[in-house]
């Protein structure tokens, strides 16, 4: 190793001296002018999803729009026809992260709404078309409501449980593709008197199954 550069023989310099390289690539990224791509509207979404059937959509309300600061939004029921079941699908999609506009946690506002997490953990999903994905459950209680809160961060091509991870990837999408688009999704279905969790949990799965790929499409390539 050169004279001039045996200080990185040295643990605390070599960290410092990565973090600063680093320091400078996030801003250099930073400062060119982002590429904001184009994606298809999330209501475009199909109604019709397997046995799935679309029942009824919910618009943001200007409050919670204000807090989100999503660029386009999904708040959606739908219904089992087979089985009668239901499930809530939410999706914020943010075509820049950038500015503040990053998606916020859904077990921020458990403590708000009065439910109450007895369960949290990641799980597996199997999905069409790639290897098993990885999301973040939650079982919530209300008196004696349960539902399961099945949710992650997506874009196209990548699912990502952990929020700490997804921010790293802000950051390498950032330097690589000069982007930062990314999406939150949601999924709340009862937990039915009659139903165990891993019963809800197999349903939550199937509905996840059936809207995968159509939503994956709406995404930016």
């Amino acid at each position: 190793m050169p004279a001039n550069l045996g200080f990185l023989r040295h643990k605390a310099p070599l960290i410092l001296t990565v973090v600063l390289i680093l320091q400078a690539a996030v801003v250099y990224g930073y400062r060119r002018n982002e590429l904001i791509p184009e994606h298809q509207i999330l209501a475009g979404l199909s109604q019709q999803l397997g046995s799935w059937q679309g029942t009824q959509d919910f618009p943001i309300d200007a409050e919670t729009q204000e807090v989100l600061k999503a660029d386009d939004t999904l708040n959606r029921n739908y219904l089992d026809t087979a089985t009668g079941k239901n499930a809530n699908l939410f999706i914020a999609f943010f075509k820049s992260q950038r500015r503040g506009q990053t998606p916020h946690s859904p077990k921020n506002c458990l403590p708000g709404s009065r439910w109450v997490p007895t369960v949290n953990d990641i799980v597996n999903v199997s999905v069409p078309g790639r290897d098993p994905i990885e999301v973040n459950r939650y079982v919530i209680q209300k008196g004696d409501s349960q539902s399961i809160v099945l949710y992650w961060y997506q874009s196209r091509d990548r699912v990502v449980a952990s929020e700490y991870k997804a921010k790293v990837y802000v950051v390498a999408d950032a330097l690589r593709y000069n982007r930062s688009d990314t999406a939150l999704v949601r999924v709340v279905m009862p937990i039915l008197p009659n139903q165990t969790l891993e019963q809800a949990q197999q349903s939550a799965q199937e509905f996840i199954r059936a809207f995968y790929q159509p939503l994956r499409q709406r995404f930016p390539a």
